[in-house]
């Protein structure tokens, strides 16, 4: 029997066109909201390459937490030290724990108004009692911003002045809380500020009271697709996710160089 060219040429057309169906995955991704404003870049590129995300987010304590307790996801994104643990923990794959970016905490106020003076601890102080009300991250949330702002109002002595005012953010943007009108001073990471429309940042905390979280991304022990969560790691290592990640307040860390041949 002859077979002719031309379906020589559609059976093999369509043999690589399943076998690209076949590897596109959907993937289970956790991630802290840090990161929102990225995947909100960055979802639609990697997409087109057939794949889906299903994206969760949480605050990295309870990323540590779901994580530990026995949720499965294809791939985590979370504070370094989240990942780290979860690494130790056996839950995140040995060798993929991988450093992103890292993130400032910074200082927002409605976009138009007088912004404080922060440029100092002691100043800042003022500017935090001055205000009516200060929206931070709950410390009970898990967040790392939040742990640490509990930490830095103890220092400079005002945890009960900022308790009694406090606008607690829990799942949602501390921002959120200056557009309805209902706190004048917001503090969380950096590219969760920016990713608030009507607010406007007015820099970053002053001196030591300052925290740099870096965040990672690891692949599950459990999961499903475990190479499509390496790869979308990988991906946004990419100089154009690289780029993304600077315009959307982060540092973006890059890959470590090769080791020199000996």
């Amino acid at each position: 029997m002859r077979i002719s060219l031309g379906r020589v040429a559609l059976a093999i057309a369509a043999f690589f066109v399943s076998l690209q169906l076949a590897a596109a995955a959907d993937i289970k991704v956790l991630t802290t909201p840090a990161l929102r404003e990225v995947w909100h870049d960055m979802q639609p590129k990697f997409e087109a390459n057939g794949h889906k995300l299903i994206i969760s987010y949480a605050a990295s304590g309870l990323i540590t937490k779901r994580v530990s307790e026995g949720e499965v996801f294809d791939v985590l994104f979370s504070t370094t030290s989240s990942i780290d643990t979860l690494t130790k923990d056996g839950k995140v794959i040995t060798g993929t724990g991988t450093p992103l970016a890292s993130s400032a905490t910074g200082v927002a106020v409605l976009k138009g108004s007088p912004k404080p003076d922060i440029s100092t601890p002691d100043a800042f102080k003022k500017a935090l009692l001055a205000a009516k009300a200060v929206a931070y991250t709950d410390p009970a949330s898990g967040g790392a911003s939040g742990a640490h702002m509990a930490k830095v109002f103890e220092q400079l002595g005002i945890t009960a002045e900022i308790n009694a005012k406090a606008k607690l953010a829990r799942g949602i943007p501390s921002a959120s809380f200056i557009v309805k009108g209902e706190a004048e001073i917001a503090i969380q990471q950096m590219p969760e500020l920016l990713g608030v429309e009507g607010v406007e940042v007015v820099g970053p905390l002053p001196g030591d009271l300052q925290s740099v979280t870096p965040f990672a991304g690891g692949v599950h022990v459990n999961a499903t697709n475990p190479d499509a969560a390496k790869a979308l790691i990988k991906f946004l290592q990419s100089p154009e996710a690289v780029a993304v990640i600077k315009a959307r307040g982060l540092d973006p860390i890059p890959p470590p160089a090769p080791p020199k041949a000996s």
